[in-house]
């Protein structure tokens, strides 16, 4: 079930919100856990069992681990909490991968096992694993009520596309949460611009993607067209589902991390993973890049530790060579600026260091939407006008005319440009007091724009909804 379907809007969400604000405190955990398994199950209904399986081992690992502390044992534990949970996880997503890369190796014939990917096991496996070993470390205490747990693992605003939320980030919240209008509103408020993100922005984006993709004619002016619009299409889709997991955990009294920060406006490699899917990028910071030595090692080390993460972070992204190539090709750029080029991207104009960092981040796209890394280099290579196609075309004017507008608002809309606009008028008084008129007027445009949207069954995917 997606959020932005009117499934969700219409029939699930309201139902779960009078549910949830009409029960005593005490039964609040109860009736999100019951709508968080009701909203998997609808989507993968033999997969909830693998979601409630992974709760189970982390919550029992939990118990042993805090048992044990202060001894071997306690370590053990946390090992095999996280043996459990990635062999889950790698049997599910990485098995055929790793059985096809055998088969291409040594020439055999080693069937698939052809099993489907659970909706969001990469989310909240990483989330039940923060817990056992921020347990194991101290930095957290045990959960002896399973519901409570359960609640934090399965709880639908976050389970199938993150934010990554780590157990610390909600611990007090499980139990001791407040809800308030102000929450409520906030959370509304930001679910609905959210949505129309993702239904107005990020699904006419991907529309155009996929019409370069059909397209036989096509220039270097459509490839550079369709980078742009992929870049624009995987911010607002995923920028605006955690927009919507943010506003609805708000609307329950529940504080998630935010998770993009503007990346397109960076100046850097480095600054562009400081804004980009910022509870991954802190997850892999906190719990594998700091472990291996993090930058206190041997410079060698160091480099070591940054290929490291970025494979297994282009791994988490997908099961494919094209995932690996893309996670280590942003670890060779960030490598290239520890060791001399940030200091050089400081030194020179803002205009030249953003140019760079954009061009890059529009190749990694390209590697990243790839079927293969054959696909990706020859897209590449077309965009620079390496396979002998036309610069421009009457089709690819058509559709670089028809999407025009709706490209220059994505680019300002990935910009903090609007923000910066509202808080500069809020800083008056009557214009903070039209705005607060207005907000709640735009508001409902957008929720009917949207709907009208999704009445009307157009172009609906998620890109991370498989992650």
């Amino acid at each position: 079930m997606l959020f932005s379907s009117i499934t969700f809007i219409y029939y699930f969400l309201p139902v779960v919100i009078l549910l949830y604000f009409i029960v005593p405190f005490r039964f609040k955990n109860l009736v999100l856990f019951c709508a968080s398994i009701f909203f998997y199950f609808w989507g993968e209904p033999v997969y909830t069992l693998i979601m409630i399986f992974t709760a189970l081992s982390g919550y029992l690992h939990g118990l042993l681990i805090d048992q044990f502390r202060g001894t071997k044992a306690s370590k053990v534990w946390v090992v095999s909490s996280i043996v459990v949970s990635l062999a889950v996880l790698g049997l599910f997503k990485y098995s055929d991968f790793f059985v096809e890369t055998w088969n291409g190796l040594f020439k055999t014939d080693v069937a698939l096992l052809k099993l489907a990917l659970p909706i969001g096991i990469s989310f909240y496996t990483f989330q039940t694993l923060s817990y056992t070993i921020d347990l194991y470390r101290g930095t957290t205490k045990v959960q002896k009520n399973f519901l409570n747990f359960a609640t934090y693992v399965v709880l639908f605003p976050q389970l199938i596309a993150g934010p990554i939320v780590r157990y610390v980030d909600v611990e007090k919240e499980l139990t001791e949460r407040k809800h308030n209008f102000e929450n409520f509103a906030y959370g509304v408020n930001r679910f609905v611009l959210g949505m129309a993100k993702k239904v107005l922005l990020a699904n006419q984006f991907g529309e155009l993607c996929e019409i370069f993709k059909a397209t036989d004619e096509k220039t270097i002016v459509f490839y550079w067209v369709y980078a742009l619009a992929y870049a624009l299409h995987i911010y607002f889709d995923f920028s605006g589902y955690s927009d919507m997991a943010i506003g609805l955990g708000r609307i329950f009294g529940f504080h998630f991390p935010e998770n993009f920060n503007y990346p397109y406006i960076s100046k850097s490699i480095t600054e562009f993973w400081r804004r980009w899917h910022i509870t991954l990028s802190s997850w892999f910071r906190d719990y594998v890049y700091i472990p291996l030595g993090g930058n206190r090692v041997s410079k060698l080390k160091w480099f070591r530790n940054i290929l490291i993460v970025w494979a297994l972070t282009g791994m988490w992204h997908g099961a494919g060579w094209n995932f690996i190539a893309w996670g280590l090709f942003f670890a060779v750029l960030l490598i290239l600026e520890k060791a001399f080029l940030g200091d050089l991207l400081k030194k020179i104009p803002a205009v030249f260091s953003w140019f760079y960092t954009m061009i890059l981040v529009f190749i990694s796209w390209i590697l990243f939407d790839a079927e293969s890394i054959q696909m990706a280099l020859s897209r590449i290579v077309a965009m620079f006008g390496g396979a002998g196609i036309a610069f421009n075309n009457s089709v690819t004017s058509y559709y670089f005319i028809s999407y025009a507008f709706l490209l220059e608002i994505g680019c300002i809309g990935a910009t903090p440009l609007c923000k910066i606009l509202v808080n500069k008028l809020k800083e008056k008084e009557w214009a903070n007091r039209v705005v607060n008129v207005l907000e709640p007027i735009v508001q409902v445009v957008l929720l009917l724009v949207v709907t009208a949207y999704l009445v009307d069954g157009s172009f609906n995917p998620f890109l991370y909804f498989r992650f």
